[in-house]
């Protein structure tokens, strides 16, 4: 079930309607309730006025409108068994008329919502009709009548709170769901009508989506559809859910039979946001005394509610990673932007000239040289200022240190040499390691000795050691401490395995690496390796680091839900096998989660050292950062 996980299956619809037709328009609700159900979701959201029309005009004066629409709630109210229906009405309550949405559940109305901010301009006249709902507090029939209600919905494993606003509500400069937000709310809904003029779909889409980020909240909106009155103007349905700034569905515009959305929102997604993001709490806290007297709760129960057996829901299998071509672009610029400039100040401000870097042919060092090219372009110094050492060993293949030279040659910067066999060979000897050993002593040997020689030619030429390594490889710990784990600063530092690709290959596109874009494809095309055994009789790469670690796509996969989200291991497994269930079994993604947390917890002491560098997503692990974290920490809770 997928409350199990945190989620909540909901639904917009903005049905066919007639205008002050109660009995048409409720028949029409009714259908969209079962389809609802029908599809497992808790809860299924209506337009503003959905039971009259919100182009009733001076109709909604009318008696027989005003009685029929009420008593339209208790048909609406026998098919509500397990789920929560929100339905727009008017209704007449202490002299005063007003554009409710009623809350109904397990055949019970619930509370009434009334609109609490009332258009009158333009194309808009609620005024001359309802009143504002904004400081009541009532009740009508016994039903709660007040715009400040939370609904504590508890439904399997889940419970969670939801509140209300109203269509003009959301366009406010603080509108009820901040409030609602701030006091516990991590679903809004808003039944709406919204006309529909040239440009008004992308603002609405971007207000609810600015909506549901400033509030840590997933947001469900429904608006009224194409079948109301069109004398002035158009309605076009637009049902949208959002996810804490993030677009989950989206209905097609005008269509003349009725639309629907479901979402299936995160809600234990939300709740760990908040519990991170401290200031959220901290407002919660300064406006208590003015929101503790006004909020007030109302419990739902949906337990015995049919529940959703599979997630209907898109899980981003590379989630560091852009999907379009147009966002890697801008995103690869943007990446690389933060990169240079850190690395920028840090050429700046140490008064070096120049940089040393370890050139592979790999990825990651690649990428950091695109990195330092360019920095020192834009400090308008010459590219001989960058001295790029291979260093090839007992596991070099051809192709590695081809490419390397290659690149070095292509790019135009120093380029040096130094073979790191005789060196190692020795300090075997100096150790007492026999000549067949091909244990770590052997591979981490060849690592220190590298940077031995990157660190001392750095000292030697009064430069930086420019670190290689990625987020990926810290966060499991896939580095030789004291080795390629150090350096004098890091540009690669918070930039992932799967990411360090797109970048390599973005950049093979500028017009600046146009004389190397066949090496950076080449280098993009290499298995990934620390080229530390030798080589195989044919002499290609013989150490793959996916056949010893796993792959890094789900390693980073499982890395960004662990910190980014803080989700268990359960749910992790749960959304791989959802996100990668065309490429791996359960056993194999279970296999490689394991790895995952008992190289993450092993690894931290090498984490709690690392050298400085900048910051570029959500996920960093510096220890001086983002991640902070006892060596010695304990990984039996995460098995």
């Amino acid at each position: 079930m997928i409350s199990k996980y945190g989620f909540i299956r909901t639904c917009a619809c903005s049905p066919r309607i007639k205008i002050a037709d109660i009995e048409f328009n409720t028949n029409q609700i009714i259908v969209d309730i079962k389809s609802a159900k029908k599809q497992n979701a808790s809860i299924v959201l209506f337009p503003e006025l959905s039971l009259t029309g919100y182009t009733c005009g001076d109709l909604f004066q009318q008696d027989i409108l005003l009685k029929k629409s009420e008593e339209a709630l208790d048909k609406i109210a026998n098919e509500t068994k397990d789920i929560i229906a929100v339905v727009g009405l008017p209704l007449y309550h202490q002299s005063r008329l007003w554009n409710v949405a009623a809350v109904i559940a397990n055949g019970k109305i619930k509370a009434f919502i009334p609109k609490s901010y009332l258009p009158s301009y333009k194309e808009y006249y609620e005024r001359r009709w309802f009143h504002s709902g904004f400081n009541i507090d009532s009740q009508y029939k016994k039903i709660p009548f007040n715009p400040n209600l939370i609904f504590n919905v508890s439904i399997g494993d889940l419970s969670f709170k939801t509140g209300l606003e109203i269509c003009e509500d959301l366009w406010m400069p603080i509108p009820p769901s901040s409030r609602l937000s701030i006091m516990g709310a991590t679903l809004i809904l808003n039944p709406s009508a919204s006309t529909e003029t040239v440009g008004k779909a992308a603002y609405r889409r971007e207000l609810v989506s600015q909506n549901s980020s400033r509030n840590v909240c997933a947001y469900l909106y429904a608006a009224s559809g194409p079948t109301e009155s069109t004398s002035d103007v158009v309605f076009s349905g637009h049902c949208l859910a959002f996810e804490y700034g993030i677009m989950l569905a989206e209905t097609e515009l005008y269509q003349r039979e009725g639309t629907k959305i479901f979402a299936d929102f995160d809600i234990n997604k939300l709740e760990n946001e908040r519990r991170k993001f401290t200031s959220f709490g901290d407002q919660a806290d300064h406006f208590y005394d003015v929101l503790n007297g006004k909020i007030k709760t109302i419990e739902i129960n949906l337990d015995s509610a049919q529940q959703p057996k599979e997630l209907n829901r898109y899980i981003d299998s590379a989630p560091f990673v852009p999907k379009t071509d147009d966002k890697m672009k801008e995103r690869a610029e943007e990446i690389l932007n933060i990169q240079v400039n850190g690395l920028m100040t840090r050429l700046e401000t140490s008064k070096t000239k120049g940089i040393v870097i370890g050139v592979s042919g790999g990825l990651d060092s690649t990428l950091a040289l695109v990195v330092a090219v360019i920095a020192v372009d834009k400090l308008g110094w010459d590219r001989k200022t960058i001295t790029g050492i291979t260093m090839p060993g007992f596991g070099t293949t051809n192709r590695t240190k081809n490419n390397a030279v290659k690149l070095m040659d292509e790019l135009g910067i120093d380029k040096q040499e130094i073979s790191i066999a005789a060196a190692c060979i020795q300090h075997f000897k100096d150790i007492g390691l026999p000549e067949n050993d091909r244990s770590v002593t052997y591979e981490n040997s060849q690592a220190r000795e590298r940077t031995q020689i990157l660190m001392d030619y750095a000292n030697k030429t009064n430069k930086i050691v420019l670190g290689t390594g990625d987020l990926s490889e810290l966060a499991l710990g896939f580095c030789t401490y004291n080795a390629d784990h150090m350096s004098m600063y890091n540009v690669n530092c918070s930039v992932p395995k799967t990411l360090v690709k797109y970048l390599v290959h973005q950049a093979s596109l500028w017009d600046e690496f146009k004389s190397c874009r066949q090496t950076l494809e080449s280098i993009c095309n290499t298995a990934i390796s620390p080229e530390l055994l030798p080589p195989d009789e044919k002499g290609d790469i013989s150490q793959k680091t996916e056949d010893i670690i796993g792959p890094y796509e789900l390693h980073d996969f499982f890395l960004y839900h662990h910190i980014r989200w803080n989700f268990t291991p359960e749910k992790i497994f749960y959304l791989a096998q959802n996100s990668f269930k065309n490429k791996y079994d359960d056993s194999t993604i279970k296999k490689w989660l394991d790895l995952f947390y008992k190289r993450f917890f092993n690894a931290q002491f090498k984490r709690n050292c690392v050298p400085d560098g900048p910051k570029v997503g959500s996920i960093s692990l510096s220890p001086r950062g983002d991640w902070r974290m006892p060596s010695d920490a304990s990984s039996n809770e995460w098995k």
